[in-house]
């Protein structure tokens, strides 16, 4: 019995706490693409909506904030700060004025080329193998789907709950 309750107080130190271990690793690791990706003009939320825009553009401003997980006021600042920059352009969508394309301009496409180089670098800065990379990357997107309840941990928790457990 005393070693279940050491053990719950030991579930309160500092270094235990998932969310601890979470925030650090999420600090060091933007810290780390940080010099990287001022050579290319970008801060780091700006990195993710080209990230976005590559893949397809244009986007309307919706469809990135539900990409990225950001509310679209967080991320006007950020397409304010990259149409200034040259990187995009934003209009609103002839027929429906509350929409905005989010669309790249040649440099912001000329950028991707630039931008091959970030996954790679970051992997040599961190000592992370590409398959290393992938298991954490399955890792921290299997606690985002848990956190939004799509995941794994909320479904089995769901399951026991309609079986009566």
């Amino acid at each position: 019995m005393e070693e279940a309750m050491a053990d719950v107080d030991d579930d309160l130190l500092l270094e235990r706490q998932l969310c601890f271990a979470l925030t650090v690793a999420s600090r060091s690791v933007v810290g780390v693409y940080k010099p990287v990706l001022e050579k290319m003009g970008l801060t780091h939320p700006q990195y993710l909506v080209m990230l976005a825009l590559w893949e397809r553009s244009p986007r309307t401003l919706k469809d990135i904030s539900e990409a990225l997980l950001h509310e679209p006021a967080t991320l006007s600042p950020l397409l304010k700060r990259l149409e200034e920059a040259g990187f995009i352009t934003r209009k609103r969508i002839h027929g429906n004025e509350r929409a905005l394309a989010i669309t790249l301009t040649e440099a912001g496409a000329a950028l991707r080329q630039q931008a091959t180089a970030v996954p790679g670098t970051i992997m040599e800065r961190l000592h992370l193998t590409r398959d290393e990379v992938a298991e954490l990357h399955r890792a921290m997107t299997g606690l985002i789907a848990a956190t939004q309840g799509t995941g794994p941990i909320q479904n089995a928790s769901k399951d026991a709950a309609s079986q009566g457990r």
